[in-house]
C-alpha cells in the first residue's frame, strides 16, 4: 500500500481502533496510518493509457516478464532511459498524463517489492487456468433442489437484574 506524502510502500501489520498499523518495506519501522491520511492499495492504482486505464499489477507483471525477473533500471538514472524503458513495458501509456515522477515511483515500487518478495503473479495464473478448465468443460445441468424455509430464531431472555446491598 502506498501512503499519500510518505515515500516508499507498506505493508498492513493490523488493524487498531481508528487506525492501522503499517510497516515500512523499506526501514522496517511501524506506525499507525490514520484514516484522514491518503492510503491506496496497489490494486486500485492504475496507469491512463490510450484507451482505459491499466492496473499496476498488469504493468508490474508485464516489468517482471520484460526483465526476467531482475531488477529494474534505477529510478534515479537518465530520465531518457527510464521513459524509454516504461514505453517497452507499456507501450499505449498516456506519455500527456503520466508524468516522469510517476514512471519513476512505478519502477521503485517494482525493485522495492522484487527485493522483498512480494511480487506474486500465480493467484492470476490459477485464476486464468480455471477461466480455461471451465470454457472446455460441457456444461452440466443444475439439479434443483428445495430450499429449506429459515428456521425461526429464539427470541433471548432478558439477564436477570442484580439486587443492589
Amino acid at each position: 500500500m502506498s501512503i499519500s506524502g510518505k515515500t516508499g510502500l507498506f505493508k498492513v501489520i493490523s488493524q487498531l481502533k481508528n487506525a492501522m498499523l503499517v510497516e515500512s518495506l523499506t526501514d522496517k519501522k511501524r506506525f499507525p496510518a490514520f484514516a484522514h491520511e491518503k492510503i491506496s492499495s496497489l490494486e486500485e492504482i492504475a496507469v491512463f493509457t490510450s484507451g482505459e486505464e491499466k492496473p499496476l499489477k498488469d504493468i508490474l507483471k508485464a516489468m517482471h516478464e520484460k526483465l526476467e525477473g531482475k531488477p529494474g533500471p534505477d529510478p534515479h538514472s537518465d530520465p531518457v532511459k527510464l521513459q524509454a524503458f516504461f514505453q517497452e513495458v507499456v507501450p499505449e501509456y498516456d506519455r500527456e498524463r503520466v508524468y516522469l515522477s510517476d514512471i519513476k515511483k512505478i519502477v521503485s515500487w517494482y525493485n522495492m517489492l522484487l527485493e522483498n518478495n512480494l511480487l506474486d503473479f500465480t493467484e492470476e495464473e490459477k485464476k486464468e487456468e480455471e477461466k480455461e478448465e471451465v470454457k472446455a468443460e460441457p456444461e452440466k445441468e443444475a439439479k434443483e433442489e428445495k430450499a429449506e424455509p429459515p428456521k425461526k430464531k429464539e427470541a433471548k431472555k432478558p439477564a436477570p437484574k442484580l439486587k443492589k446491598k
